[in-house]
This record gives structure tokens, sequence and C-alpha cells, in this order.
């Protein structure tokens, strides 16, 4: 019996495209993420509750945990569509040799470079907002003033929303940079009304940190900044980015750092020390509730968090914070601590997955390979007798080998799902199933009952 796939949700051509070449290389995809979101329920609304704290004031730091493809990277991808969609703003950057949370030379602030670049809003998904963002921070005041009464065509209505945009942005004076940061975002709103492009074009890369002295911030912006953005102060400027955010209209900024292995792969310790100092002042920080309106999600793996010799745990101060409590034993789960560690999908969920790509698949390319329920049942089979697969396997691993199939198929009329997995092992799939899946790989009767009707898309 071939696969029913009409209740599949039919996807725009160009994410569809991109989702599966993405997929096929594993990648995460940039869009689309949500049409193969499979598991991580509750890892999903514990970071969901997250967001609803920060957007009422709140702050909050989360660790995703998990093995090189284990789906930390697209969770990553998956929030942050959810955070844009309930109107927040969001900022994303991989970590990298050249781009750090600390570094001289300007590695720090190549990551904040990064996250500006990446600064995205709901009408703005795919990143360069920034301009954006203060134009709605405009119009949100010119708004407030019609609102109270005060007509766009009168003489004070300039006054009186000059009065009321520079008296939003003195809030935020109080702040590490607030008081150059409220004067260079007045200077730009002054430039936007004067038509000055320059001067609007200077104060934008003053804001994304594009100076490298203060010598050249004054000759490009026209007046005297006591401070530009470098690679010791920019994360006070990610806390003045929360806290604007939320006098615009947006319910907070959400900030992912991925790729933070690359951390624990610095090789001077002193260098290594001073970025694990970088992350506890965040740590701090969002504990204690000096970020208001901050959401920090970073994602790396065991080896980062863990190691003793090179990990957080190698820093005291962090690994005091984040380590587990001795009550914490295997088979209990707790999302409410600050580190989110991702378990293996579940065979089920497995199974969901695969099935699910199979219909997208034959979805983008507009054809049908056949594929029957068997037929996945025994794709799995082969994957979960590999030597510790119970434990180890992985999401990218497998869609990868899966799409591999599918391209045969596709491109060689005469090939079956049978030959070409037979290649690898001969895999004979009976219609009534009594074995369990466990850690031989041996096949589950209740996996036999999963049927098109139980997936969920």
């Amino acid at each position: 019996m071939s696969l029913n796939n009409n209740n599949v949700q039919k996807i725009p051509k160009r994410i569809l495209s991109s989702l599966i070449a993405s997929v096929s290389a594993g990648v995460v995809p940039r869009a689309g993420a949500p049409y193969i979101a499979i598991g991580r329920t509750d890892e999903i609304s514990a970071l969901l509750s997250d967001l609803e704290a920060i957007s009422e004031g709140g702050c909050r730091m989360r660790f995703l945990i998990g093995r090189y493809g284990s789906g930390k990277s697209f969770l990553i991808q998956l929030v942050r569509g959810y955070a844009l969609e309930r109107n927040f703003l969001c900022v994303d950057a991989d970590l990298s040799p050249e781009r750090r949370l600390y570094g001289s030379s300007g590695t720090g602030v190549a990551t904040y470079r990064e996250l500006m670049k990446n600064m995205a809003s709901k009408s703005s998904p795919d990143g360069a907002a920034l301009t954006k963002i203060i134009a709605r921070f405009i119009e949100n005041a010119k708004s407030e003033l019609i609102d109270s009464g005060i007509s766009s065509d009168s003489v004070q209505f300039q006054t009186a929303l000059d009065s009321k945009i520079l008296n939003n942005l003195r809030r935020s004076e109080y702040m590490v940079g607030g008081f150059d940061f409220a004067k260079v975002v007045s200077e730009y709103y002054r430039a936007f009304v004067d038509g000055d492009d320059i001067k609007m074009s200077s104060c934008l890369r003053w804001l994304r940190g594009e100076f490298s002295t203060k010598t050249e911030a004054k000759k490009e912006l026209g007046f005297n900044v006591s401070v530009i953005i470098d690679d010791e102060n920019w994360y006070d400027f990610i806390k003045l980015w929360a806290f604007l955010s939320q006098i615009i209209g947006y319910r907070g900024l959400v900030m992912f750092i991925d790729e933070c292995v690359n951390l624990y792969k610095i090789p001077n310790r002193i260098s290594r020390e001073n970025n694990y100092e970088k992350i506890l002042s965040m740590f701090n920080d969002t504990l204690q509730g000096r970020a208001p309106g901050l959401c920090c999600v970073l994602g790396g793996t065991p080896q980062f968090l863990e190691d003793s010799r090179r990990g957080l745990f190698s820093y005291e101060a962090l690994r005091s914070r984040l380590c587990d409590s001795r009550f914490a034993t295997e088979g209990y789960k707790n999302l409410l601590s600050p580190v989110i560690r991702l378990r293996r999908l579940t065979d089920e969920e497995l199974y969901a997955l695969v099935y699910r790509i199979t219909a997208l698949y034959e979805q983008n390319y507009g054809i049908s390979l056949n594929i029957t329920e068997e037929n996945i049942l025994a794709f799995l089979k082969i994957c979960l007798e590999r030597a510790g697969a119970n434990t180890m396997i992985t999401p990218r691993e497998m869609l990868r080998d899966y799409i591999t199939v599918l391209n045969i198929l596709m491109q060689n009329q005469s090939a079956t799902f049978e030959s070409v997995i037979g290649s690898v092992h001969i895999c004979e799939v009976q219609s009534g199933m009594d074995k369990d899946i466990d850690g031989d790989g041996e096949l589950s009767a209740k996996k036999k009952t999963i049927t098109s009707e139980d997936i969920d898309f």
C-alpha cells in the first residue's frame, strides 16, 4: 500500500525547494522549519514560556545542549520563527574563529555586527530590519500624538513629536552606553526629518558597531560620542536594544547564538576563559533581572558544556551554576533549569519525520515514488541496527541517508526501494511484526500500527 499524502499541507515552491535542499545537505533550513517539526514539544513549550516572561519585562537565558545533528540549530530556527510571529525582535549569529563573545582585534564586536545584520522582525523575517525598526519607533510616536488629539497638520505637531521621541529615548540613558545610544538614535531621527541620507547612514554605522575609533565616529557623525561599540561593551548595547524594543512596541528581544562549541575549541586558556566570563556576565544579568526584555539562547555540544578541562565546567563559577543537581537522575526531565539537553527522538517520532519528508519530497518534485509504510519501517530498522544507534542516532544523518535513497529512486526508474537499501543490508519486513525496537534495532509491532491517519500534518 502506498502512503496517502493527500492531507499534506501545500507549501510555497520557493520555501519547499529550499527546505528539501537544506535537509538533504544536512543544513538547518532558514525558512520552512515548522513544516518538518516532529517531537521537541516539551522543549518548545519551555522556550515559549520564556518568551511570555520577557514580554512582561523579565529576562531569561537558556543553553541548548546536544550532539552534532541532534537538532539544536533546527530548534533555534523553529523558536526564532515562533518568536517573530509573536511580535518579538530576533537577532542570531553563529560563532566561529572570527566571531567570539570576547576577543581582541574585533572578534567580539564581529559577533555584534552579525547580530545586527540578522536583526529580524515580523515584517522583516529574513533580517536587515534595523532601519524599519527605527522607522516604526518614529511612526508609533506620531500615532500616539495624533491619538492624543494633536493634528499632524498643526504648527506644534513637530515640536511635540521631537519632545516625545527624546523623552522616550531618555528612558535608556541610565543604562551603560545609554546616553550615546539615545543621542545617536535622536540624531538619526533629526536627519530623517531633514532628509539627510548621509548622516542617517553614519548613525546606522555607529549603531551597527562599524566604527573602529571614536575619532572616526566623530568625523563621520559630525558630533562627539563618548563611546563606540567594541569588543568590550557590545553586550551592553544588546541590552539597550532589548530595552528599546519594548519602548518601540515589540514584546522583547531574543538573541540566538549557535555553534558555541567554537569557544571550547579556543586553544589559549586565558582567551577561552575571557569568553566564559562574558557568558557568566550574561547569565548573571538575565537571572538577576538586570536585562529587561532580553532572552538569550545559546546552542552547544555536550563537550562545550561538560568538559572539565576546556568546557564551561572548567570555569568554576559556571560549573556551579549549570551542573545538574544530584537529584536530577536519569529518567526525569527538568525543562525549567537553564540547561536543556536534547534527547534522542523516539522511534515513533523518527517514523513520523521520515513519513513527512517523503510527502514533501514528492510534492517538491511532483512525483509519486510509491513508498510504502513497510519501506519506511525497513529503512528505520537498518538505521537502528547500527551499534549505539539507540542513543546516538541523529535526525541529520538519518535524513541525509533517506533523501539519498529518494534521489536514487527518482533518477533510476529501474531501481526499487528494496534494492537500494539492500546494498547496505537486506532486510525482510513482514506484515505482522511481533518484535520490539530496542538497543539492538529489533522492530516493533506497535510501529506497524502507525498509519498515515496518525501523522499530524
